[in-house]
């Protein structure tokens, strides 16, 4: 049998007043989820170990079956996979993000929708005035700055440390950042153990670097032509960078290792973290044109790559960062949406193209087990990442079903799955 997860970023929420009380899974319109409700089994699962921040680098992680205590560090690396950056053993590597700051405060973790040509330019920028040698004897950068996609750049840091402690900005909409700058760990247990530390910074030079780094780009980005010409316009500025989430080059096991009846598998996602676990996971990357991260993203291709991927592979990611977004921006009614057109533009396509493979009607093709999850809630509400356990649901031709009825938060609880655990999921789902 073959195997797929579709993943909603963010999808599920809390109860919304302006709903009567309903999360959006609840409220929304999404006939295809519910079917697949009705007719396979349901439960929820938590995505993030104890200790460990509620995002998506570990969230995703966990659901395909890793052990965060063993492979855990932090998006940076993940992200330097995708785009193609071969990290060295005294890289670290670490997300940054290009935000929107105004009256002291972290407006957007997003620069203002910022578009890739655009951040590009705004790479190139930093790199020419923030790019430091080490000393001139050795005649070789401190800092370097990569471009990703959209707002989600890279940072990578040769000889910084790992051991230090970032706020991420789109937990923090609408604070002050001064009191978000980077600091050390309090307590550093693992420095010593960390593999060339003798040429590593300390974990208060990594932050004092990053924190000037931070400044120096405020500094410098309103200054730039594009921020000019959207300040004119009365638009917002992509005017600092956030650097977070980082580490060393991680070492994990493909899903093929892990997994003797994966024989090879495919990752379709708008993200460069995701990309970026699908590459150390082993996974053949597959990159969707007009596929955005957002609203707007190219549901009807990312469905079609998915359906040809399940001719050739025993396994396919489909993740979906849309509601993700919508979430951290507090848009109700966009979020609402992105669930709709999951529904409809995606998993519908894709189920009626599988249903019947390996059945009399189809005995060209093996059949598929689908699975359907968010990978942690991001309330719109709230605007931040929340740790609570998601619902899920498993599909596949012969499936004995449960009693639920619709997909949901509430109503997964009761699924015959029960409460599971990080990789219990990816083990339960692989058997199936």
């Amino acid at each position: 049998m073959k195997h797929i997860i579709i993943l909603g970023d963010g999808m599920a929420d809390l109860p919304v007043e302006r709903l009567g009380g309903k999360t959006l899974l609840q409220y929304a319109h999404k006939p295809m989820m519910d079917q697949l409700a009705r007719e396979g089994r349901c439960g929820r699962l938590i995505t993030v170990p104890e200790g460990f921040p509620p995002g998506s680098e570990v969230a995703n992680t966990a659901i395909l079956g890793y052990d965060l205590n063993k492979v855990y560090e932090g998006r940076g690396p993940l992200e330097a996979a995708s785009i193609g950056y071969e990290m060295a053993d005294d890289d670290f590597a670490i997300r940054c993000n290009i935000i929107t700051l105004e009256d002291g405060k972290i407006i957007t973790h997003n620069g203002g929708n910022l578009e890739t040509d655009d951040a590009r330019v705004l790479i190139d920028y930093l790199n020419e005035n923030l790019a430091k040698p080490i000393n001139e004897r050795e005649g070789c950068e401190r800092v370097q700055f990569i471009c990703g996609i959209q707002y989600r750049h890279l940072l990578v840091i040769k000889g910084g440390n790992k051991h230090i402690v970032c706020a991420p900005p789109h937990d923090h909409p609408n604070e002050p950042w001064r009191p978000l700058l980077v600091k050390p760990e309090s307590v550093v247990s693992g420095f010593a153990a960390d593999s060339h530390h003798s040429r590593r910074l300390s974990p208060q030079q990594t932050a004092d670097l990053i924190n000037e780094l931070i400044l120096r780009s405020q500094e410098l980005l309103p200054n730039h032509p594009y921020n000019k010409a959207k300040a004119a316009k009365g638009e917002r500025q992509a005017n600092s960078i956030w650097p977070w989430s980082g580490g060393y080059r991680p070492s994990m096991e493909t899903l093929m290792q892990q997994y003797p009846n994966i024989k090879s598998g495919a990752v379709i996602s708008a993200v460069d973290l995701i990309q970026g676990i699908g590459k150390y996971a082993g996974l053949r990357i597959i990159k969707v044109p007009g596929a955005t991260g957002l609203a707007d993203t190219n549901y009807e291709g990312k469905a079609q790559a998915a359906i040809d991927a399940l001719e050739k592979d025993d396994f396919v990611f489909v993740h979906v960062e849309a509601s993700d977004e919508a979430g951290h921006d507090g848009d109700l009614e966009l979020k609402l949406k992105t669930i709709e057109y999951l529904d409809q533009r995606l998993i519908t396509p894709i189920y009626n193209k599988v249903k019947d493979w390996g059945t009399e009607a189809d005995t060209s093709h093996e059949p598929v087990s689908i699975a359907v999850l968010p990978d942690h809630l991001t309330p719109v509400e709230q605007r931040i990442h929340v740790g609570q356990p998601v619902p899920f649901l498993i599909w596949h031709r012969g499936i004995e079903p449960d009693d639920v009825q619709q997909y949901d938060e509430v109503s997964c609880a009761s699924g015959a799955y029960g409460l599971l655990k990080l990789d219990e999921f990816m083990h339960t789902f692989i058997k199936e």
